[in-house]
Formats: C-alpha cells, structure tokens, sequence
C-alpha cells in the first residue's frame, strides 16, 4: 500500500469513529423508514380485493301483512289443518352409498304417519341444514309432527354426511340420498307417489337444487332461509353484512374480502364453487319460500328476485314468498342456542295450508309475497373469484411467518436459558451488577431495543386479535337470534389504534437499521475494503456491533425477522391501508 492509501485508509477510519450527529442519523432513519413502510402499504394495496356492496338498503314491499296461504276451492277439496289429525311414530333403515368414494352410511329415518285410512297422502322429506344436529332426534320434530298432523307422512333422517365434515361436503351424494328416501316413501302404500315434496333449510337448499336436477319428479319444495347462490357468494354476502351490522371498523371488511377470494381449490376444498348454482332446475315446481326479518345470513331481496327470475325461466309461476317478523334463520323467535324455541307466528299453518292446497291442485288467491318487508343491507357479490396468486402468496407468507416465530421462540428459550446461568454464576460477586445485563453482550442498546420492540409488536398483534374475536363473537351472537350491542367496543377503535401502533413501529425499526449502519460504519466493516481486522473483531465480539456473543446476534436477528413477518402478516390483511 502506498503512503497515499495509507493517508486516504487513515482519514476515512477517523471519519468513520466520529460520533454521528442527530441530522446525520435522520437523514440515514428517513429513508430506511419510508422504504420500510412503501414496502408494506405496498403488500396492503397489491393484496386489495375491488368489492362493490352498491346497491345498499334495496327492499321488496309486501303486498299483504297477513301471511295466511288461501286458495280458491269451488271443487270444495278437503284441507286438512295442523291437528286434524293424530300422529304415529316408526323408523325404518336404509343404506345410503356416497358414489364418488363408495363409502357406505347406515341411517335412520323417523317416518311419521297420520292416523287415517285415507290412502294416496302426500308426503315430504325434510332436508338438514348445517346447523341441525343431524339425527331424527334433535332435528324438525315439531314441524314434521305438525305437518303429520295435517295428514303429510313426514320423513326425517340421519343427515347423510359419511366420512365428510362441514367445509368438504359432498352435495351430489346427499342429494342422491335424500332422493333414496323420497323413492322409499312413493312405494309406501298409503303415500301418492306423485305427491311426494321436500323441506330444505338454509345449506340443505344446495343440496335441493342437485336433488330436483337428479328427480323431476317432486311434487313441490318449502325453502327455508334459501341459500340461493353459491357459498362462496351467500358466505361472502353474510359475512360483510354482518361485519357491518356488528359495527366493525371498515378495516375488518378488509379480511372478508380476502379470505372469500381465496382459491380454496389449492387446499382440496371445491365446495366454494358449486358447479350449475343458482340453476332454474332449482325452481321448476312449485315452491314455498320462508324468511325471518332478524335473518342476517341471507340476500333476501336478490334471493326473491333470482327464484322468481328462474322460475319463470323454467316454465314455473307458482312462488310463495312470506316474510316473518322478529324471526331469525331458522324462523324460530328467540336465540337458536336456546332448546325449545317456538317457531314465528302462523308459520307452521302457513307452510301446511301451502302444501295442503298446492297438492289439491287449488288456485292461489292470497298475494304471492306477503308479511314482513324484505330488507337487504347490501348487495350479493357477484363478483367475487379464486384468487390464486394472492391465495398462494398468502399461504406462503403465514406459513413462514409461524415458522419465524417458532425460531425465534426457540433461540428466546436458549437465551433465557443462558442467562439464568449465567447470574446464577456470578451471582454474590463483586461484578454482580454489570453481569446481570452482559449475559448476552448487547451492544449499543440493541438488546433493550429488541425487548421493546418485540414486546410492542407482540401486543399490536393480541390487540389485532381481541378485535377480530369481538367481530367474530358478534357475528355468531346474531346469527343466534340476538341484536346488535349498542356500542362496538374494541371492534370499532381498534383497527386505527393498530394502524398507528404499526406506523411506529416501522419508525421505530427503521432507528434499529439506522443505528446499526452507524456502528457497522465506526467499525470499518461498511467501508471499501473493509477496515483490516474490522470483521474478524465483529465475528469474535471484540468489537461487537450488536452483540459480543453469538447467541446474542443470532437471537436479535431471529427475532427481528420475526417481528418484520408480523408486519407483513398486517400488512397482508390490509393495515397498511391508509
């Protein structure tokens, strides 16, 4: 080296062992923290899902409060009511075969019979929604044993479900066994085989829908709550309804827009995008549709006005909608989680005096849709679709986001670990005091920053979680049948909290990076070449720049890592979005 780079290599070690002033270091913290926070309102923005809630607050006026079905009888055709007639009780057992996997399931169905010589009774078979326990015993007891009593055999099953579970549903194979049971009450002897309906409630509405494209034999359908468009479209429409109605900030709506744009293909869950729903197929008979004003799981007025646009289209003008004041999703007034809850006013008569009048071939009189108003907060989303970049970013990013913190977690323990030794070592002597905050060899302050910061992120992300907890408590308290609290709580003022507790923490980070550039630069390590010897006394803790041990060094940098994750798992689902 010649005595000129020895000057020039001496001035740039002077120049970089001068203590930074505040400018300096803001100028360096600026730029670090608006990288830092493009980054992530950049993920915020690129994960963003277009979501177009207009219309909002359509409604359909009834025509008519009174909900009675009533018919023109001039053939002065017998009607039997609810309670004409007594009722008598008997199971019989089928085998149903779910054909995709040839898994075979034994069920139970409760056939419920008035007590009459009339034969050629009509008959209907009730249908489970996701919400029924799934055995005769705990499912339609006192609607079917109404509807015997109005001289229907009623037919209630175990619910077809074989090795499947909520979300991996196969709707065909339920459809093909809820139609073995229709084929096991036409060929009773006391039962018109022409006149055989179903009972569909809420999810049990898909599966009616492949059922009448497999048998266009049944006689007529009663739709409760009809889930009339696709799951990924009826589950969307409920959850952002309901996020509103709880009075979750708009953030959260950010959540639902994402996870119902998930392609859940990727994950082996096809269920989200039912093939040929909403079809006219669906209501080419004729059809009796219920809803509750208190209902906040389904699109009521795009529901009513899709049945009645596919009916027409299959030929069919025979469509009865009635509205039920104060009921919830089951029709039930009340909590569904309490036992015994009674169904709304005259809804059992109406549903028998329909069926009873639609299978004697009567003409209609009373108006087509009547009692409540039918509201609609906002509209179906007809637009949503898989998103499979974003599904697989998404999957990716949490993935490693958990495998990050278990790391850190991991080198945490061991630190711990060496620092309870290492007191317990030193503890009594006379260099007590200095080795209780040397155990790890943080330099500059970097450990006390790391706690901090790790302690702040940690708590945005639990306050991140009470909020969505209190949202999802919410929803679930008004599917149940119950209002609305009157004040939000942390679901309202929490997602602004979290958007500036996140903005400072990047601040915060970016003092992190600044400040270790600063003391990587006093080092000799940043300049070219680097400073002789400047690694070798970082690498051995000599000279630390952050920590003079390597478990030191190794925690600050799991740990950081991990704490970044969680604020690119924020600005994933939309914090960042300002």
């Amino acid at each position: 080296m010649t005595q000129r780079d020895q000057r020039n290599a001496t001035l740039a070690d002077r120049t970089a062992a001068r203590p930074w002033n505040r400018g300096r270091r803001l100028m360096l913290r600026l730029p670090i923290f608006i990288i830092l926070l493009g980054v992530l309102a950049y993920v915020s923005n690129a994960t963003t899902v277009p979501w177009n809630n207009e219309p909002t607050g359509r409604t359909i006026a009834s025509l008519n409060a009174d909900t009675a079905v009533t018919f023109a009888n001039p053939r002065h055709a017998t009607l039997h009511q609810v309670g004409d007639f007594d009722v008598t009780e008997r199971n019989a057992y089928l085998d149903v075969r779910r054909a995709s996997t040839g898994e075979m399931q034994r069920i139970r169905v409760l056939i419920r019979t008035p007590k009459t010589d009339t034969a050629g009774l009509p008959a209907v078979v009730f249908m489970h929604g996701a919400g029924h326990g799934g055995t005769p015993d705990d499912s339609f007891g006192d609607i079917a044993t109404d509807l015997a009593s109005a001289g229907f055999v009623t037919a209630v099953i175990d619910k077809p479900i074989w090795s499947t579970n909520d979300i991996t549903r196969d709707y065909p194979a339920s459809a093909a066994a809820y139609d073995q049971v229709v084929e096991y009450l036409r060929a009773l002897p006391n039962v018109d085989a022409a006149h055989v309906g179903i009972y569909a409630t809420s999810e049990s509405t898909w599966i009616a829908s492949y059922l009448l494209q497999q048998d266009h034999d049944i006689a007529f359908q009663i739709l409760l709550s009809p889930m009339v468009y696709t799951p990924r479209q009826s589950l969307g429409f409920l959850a952002a309804q309901d996020f509103a109605l709880v009075g979750a900030h708009d953030g959260y709506q950010s959540i639902v827009r994402r996870v119902f744009n998930a392609d859940t293909a990727l994950l082996g869950l096809t269920n989200f995008d039912l093939a040929d729903i909403p079809n006219a197929d669906a209501y080419a008979i004729p059809t009796f549709v219920a809803y509750g004003s208190k209902d906040v799981m389904t699109a009521q007025v795009d529901g009513t006005e899709t049945i009645y646009d596919l009916a027409r289209r299959s030929g069919n003008t025979d469509v009865t909608v009635r509205a039920y004041p104060i009921a919830n999703h089951v029709m039930r007034l009340g909590s569904d989680e309490e036992d015994g809850t009674p169904f709304a006013d005259e809804y059992t008569r109406d549903v028998a005096d329909w069926a009873a009048g639609t299978v004697a071939g009567l003409t209609q009189t009373s108006e087509r849709v009547a009692g409540d108003s039918l509201y609609q907060s906002i509209a179906v989303p007809d637009d949503l679709a898989a998103r499979r970049g974003l599904t697989v970013y998404g999957l990716l990013l949490h993935v490693s986001t958990l495998v990050t913190l278990l790391v850190a977690a991991v080198v945490a323990l061991a630190a711990a670990g060496r620092s309870i030794r290492f007191r317990m070592r030193r503890r009594g002597t006379i260099r007590d005091t200095a080795a209780r905050t040397s155990a790890l060899g943080f330099a500059h302050g970097f450990g006390n920053a790391l706690l901090t910061l790790t302690l702040t992120t940690l708590a945005t992300m639990l306050l991140f979680a009470a909020g969505f907890g209190q949202v999802i408590m919410g929803v679930v308290r008004l599917a149940w049948g119950s209002a609305p609290s009157d004040d939000p709580g942390i679901m309202r003022w929490s997602w602004p909290v979290i958007q500036i507790v996140c903005t400072l923490v990047v601040w915060a980070w970016s003092g992190v990076f600044a400040r270790l550039i600063e003391v990587a630069t006093a080092r000799g390590i940043l300049q070219w070449p680097p400073r002789r010897g400047s690694i070798r006394a970082v690498v051995t803790g000599r000279e630390p720049v952050l920590a003079s041990t390597r478990l030191g060094r190794v925690l600050f940098w799991a740990t950081a890592v991990a704490m970044l994750h969680i604020l690119l798992f924020f600005a994933f689902w939309g914090l960042f979005v300002y």
